[in-house]
């Protein structure tokens, strides 16, 4: 975006957006807030630039059991529990995983102790050699999708615990290891999860879920992964997991 874009976008004259930017015009905190949004910045990173602008941060961060998040805790669960017997699970900015429903159970069966330490850092424990990475089947694609989906976000957020983590993932072996043809319809419109559980191969198609309006930092870094079958097989093998009590899905 050019800065005559960026002023034509928050409203303001590209003279003055040039006097901001050399420091011959200090910025009144709404400009910052407007030109935060227009470069789509993370609310933490508004509440950076509003305090190198002499301001006080305009957006408050909560703790998880803070009664004030009680209403979000309350709609994450019901998210979960409605999500079963398919996996879903809750994860902050830094993918460390903040609750799960118990079908999320199958991913984590076979990995090393160390992993499941809390705090668990949900990446590491896809990719790790110790963790999942050896009963995904498709492992170079899914590999690829995550350390993808993990740089953008690292960009966006200019956050140096993303950056290491990327870093760390990247080091991980998966680039080289034996892929499965992918023949099936979904596969060529999605990136699928192939995984290799108790025998069973099964294949997910994963969504991510945001909280549209948020005003708390640590709100708007909490994201819902859930994973839905790719195909009547995987269904079959969920609800046969969850046993007779569970909710038929089409």
């Amino acid at each position: 975006m050019s800065q005559l874009d960026l002023s034509i976008e928050a409203g303001v004259s590209a003279r003055h957006l040039s006097f901001v930017e050399t420091g011959r015009s200090r910025p009144s905190p709404e400009l910052i807030l407007r030109l935060a949004e227009q470069l789509d910045l993370p609310l933490a990173a508004r509440n950076t630039v509003l305090l190198a602008g002499g301001y006080a941060p305009a957006y408050s961060t909560h703790d998880l059991t803070d009664p004030e998040l009680d209403p979000v805790r309350a709609a994450v669960r019901q998210i979960l529990d409605a999500h079963s017997p398919y996996p879903a699970l809750l994860v902050d900015k830094h993918w460390h995983l903040v609750e799960a429903n118990p079908a999320v159970a199958l991913f984590t069966a076979g990995a090393d102790p160390r992993l499941l330490s809390p705090p668990v850092n949900v990446l590491r424990l896809s990719l790790h050699p110790d963790g999942m990475a050896p009963r995904i089947l498709n492992l170079p694609q899914w590999r690829a999708h995550l350390l993808s989906r993990l740089r953008q976000q690292a960009v966006t957020s200019n956050d140096p615990i993303l950056y290491d983590l990327h870093e760390e993932l990247r080091g991980y072996p998966g680039d080289d290891a034996h892929e499965t043809p992918i023949s099936t319809a979904v596969s060529r419109i999605v990136v699928p999860l192939r995984y290799r559980h108790d025998g069973r191969e099964m294949s997910f198609l994963s969504t991510t879920t945001l909280f549209g309006t948020p005003l708390d930092v640590t709100v708007a870094g909490l994201a819902v992964e859930a994973f839905f079958p790719a195909d009547p097989a995987t269904t079959a093998s969920l609800q046969a997991l969850a046993g007779p009590g569970a909710a038929h899905r089409p």
